[in-house]
């Protein structure tokens, strides 16, 4: 029997006998094809053999046996190379030790270039100025055997948008509608920690999986299946979050991350869930820029920091720093450390040519080692994000209203208010999607509130970071003129300063509603924040608007809450509103205890 029908009459064999065996209705079949009842969530018509394979399993099945069994060349380019993940699958199920072999010299360095050891789930946690980011993200990290993990590799999935040049508002909304490719991408850990820690000022935490060395060559197979293919990117679902979690299940079959998630998944939840299924093991937190600099502000004074920023505007000399006798030896240390971190900031920023980024970084860096060691600072580790609450919030309430009983009913979808205990979040940070509240007084039940959503970002000021604080929201809210709830839309922006007790902010807030009809204005917001402390968080602020009408409102909201636990608060909850239409004065105040539980 000659070579080639021997092929064919095993191919065949192999078919019939995955046939019996009903392979293609096996759920790790439908992993390596990322089949979600039924269809894969793969758009790249390269990932699959059949032109149905995407819907359709057993033609895939079929059709990759096909291509295994092919006379094509058996190099870099076989399927066979393409698709270990696959090809290591068949040998198992099907027992099939006398596959066809290829040479795939490519995917073998790689492989012994990475060295797939163990795993770690790395979270970046938010961006307090970049809407893309505010939620996080999460990647995964394959640790090899070496001891920098420097040197390991990271395993990305990202929306194709350049946000340097996308605006914010356009970004969100291809993103809510699938309008970008997410590629999928295998490059070195240093690169993704240059990009979140040291350009996006963003701290990053490490969580190491007991995945073990043999699950994660399989995890290891399955990247190289899907390194640069892609898939329609949506912020809400189909994120960077939830496509590691494929990756995690095609290492360990048996675990079932992706059940949890219905209509959204956020980064940080995504953390939750491994830890929830026993996947983390050790956590390592790496500060960011931002944090190191903060730190150094905390160790230097004022005109030392300005020092350092007129070095980099080169308005001084690093000269006139170090030769100032009223500076101690232990201030220049500081300053000169603090400058390269400075340094390296405004380069990655593109604040500072190359030419003289190089020329002050060798300048600083020399003159620093000539005044000898002295310790390392020392940055506390701030509260673990496995230690926040979760996402979905269920709100439960009562107290008075006008000297009347009133009772309040809420469901928040996603995911953070500042209202919430701060505990493992950034600071001043609030994303919030499908916040509902209702109330009940007498027999009228009320719409208090139906948030679409709000985004608020209080950056605080500072001598090296002279941030801006904004804020967006559009929903439903009974905040105007009526009593009933209208629909609002409004953005402001403004500044805010603190310190570890609190920080302040004040805010410029043009807005409309849509009630009976349009109504435009502005408000003037100043408010506070208590947040020092893990088991309590104080809130106040007043607002000051004038409407087209020449109206004008006030409006007041105080809350102190508790953290009870992880997942549970307790808040009272004081608010004031305002309300003078055609010389009718209507002023609303409501007191009010709300319980607070996180799922």
């Amino acid at each position: 029997m000659s070579s080639s029908l021997l092929l064919s009459s095993t191919l065949q064999e192999y078919k019939t006998k995955a046939n019996t065996l009903h392979l293609a209705k096996d759920a790790y079949w439908q992993l390596l094809l990322h089949m979600n009842s039924g269809v894969s969530e793969i758009d790249d018509s390269s990932f699959f053999f059949s032109a149905n394979g995407a819907r359709d399993a057993e033609a895939e099945l079929n059709a990759t046996l096909d291509a295994f069994f092919s006379d094509e060349i058996k190099d870099d380019n076989s399927s066979i190379c393409r698709f270990p993940a696959r090809y290591a699958w068949f040998e198992e199920k099907l027992d099939a030790y006398d596959l066809p072999t290829a040479s795939c010299p490519e995917y073998d360095k790689i492989f012994n270039r990475v060295d797939p050891k163990s795993v770690t789930f790395v979270f970046p946690s938010a961006h307090i100025n970049s809407p893309a980011s505010m939620f996080g993200h999460t990647f995964l990290r394959i640790n090899s055997s070496y001891n920098s993990k420097l040197l390991s590799y990271a395993i990305n999935y990202a929306a194709n948008a350049n946000m340097d040049t996308e605006n914010g508002v356009i970004f969100a909304i291809k993103g809510l509608f699938g309008g970008y490719y997410g590629k999928y991408s295998l490059l070195p850990y240093y690169e993704k920690l240059k990009e979140y820690r040291d350009s996006e000022q963003r701290d990053i935490w490490e969580y190491d999986l007991n995945l073990t060395q043999e699950e994660t060559v399989r995890m290891f197979r399955h990247i190289w299946e899907l390194n640069g293919t892609y898939s329609y990117y949506y912020f809400f679902t189909e994120n960077c979050s939830y496509n590691m979690l494929w990756f995690l299940e095609a290492a360990r079959p048996k675990l079932q991350l992706r059940n949890k998630f219905l209509y959204q998944v956020t980064p940080l939840e995504t953390v939750h869930v491994a830890n929830e299924q026993g996947l983390i093991e050790s956590t390592h937190y790496r500060p960011s820029k931002r944090t190191t600099l903060l730190k150094y502000e905390d160790l230097l004074n004022e005109k030392g920091i300005e020092t350092i920023i007129k070095v980099m505007d080169n308005n001084t000399s690093v000269n006139l720093m170090l030769e100032a006798k009223n500076i101690s030896l232990e201030q220049k240390r500081y300053l000169l450390e603090a400058g390269v971190e400075y340094l390296e900031y405004e380069y990655s920023r593109g604040k500072i040519q190359k030419e003289r980024y190089l020329w002050l970084f060798h300048r600083l860096t020399s003159e620093r080692s000539k005044l000898g060691i002295t310790k390392d600072i020392k940055i506390k580790t701030p509260p673990n994000p496995l230690e926040s609450h979760q996402a979905l919030r269920v709100t439960l309430g009562g107290g008075v209203r006008d000297n009347e009983a009133i009772g309040y009913l809420g469901f928040r979808v996603a995911y953070h208010d500042l209202e919430d205990s701060n505990y493992g979040f950034l600071r001043g940070t609030q994303i919030e999607f499908g916040d509902i509240l209702l109330s009940q007084q007498k027999d009228t039940t009320r719409l208090e509130k139906a948030t679409i959503i709000s985004i608020v970002s209080l950056a605080q000021r500072s001598a090296f970071f002279k941030s801006f604080s904004w804020r967006t929201k559009i929903g439903w809210d009974r905040n105007s003129l009526s009593e009933d709830a209208a629909f609002y839309g409004g953005v402001g922006a403004g500044y805010s300063w603190g310190n570890k007790l609190a920080y302040i902010y004040f805010l410029a807030d043009p807005f409309f509603y849509v009630d009976k009809s349009f109504h435009t204005g502005v408000g003037g917001s100043v408010g506070f924040s208590i947040d020092k402390y893990e088991f309590m968080n104080t809130n106040f602020e007043f607002t000051q608007r004038i409407y087209d009408t020449s109206d004008t409102q006030a409006l007041l909201k105080l809350s102190q809450g508790f953290r009870v636990s992880q997942n549970f608060q307790i808040m009272l909850k004081y608010d004031y509103k305002q309300r003078v239409q055609a010389n009718t004065k209507n002023d609303e105040s409501s007191l009010g205890l709300m319980l607070k539980y996180y799922y």
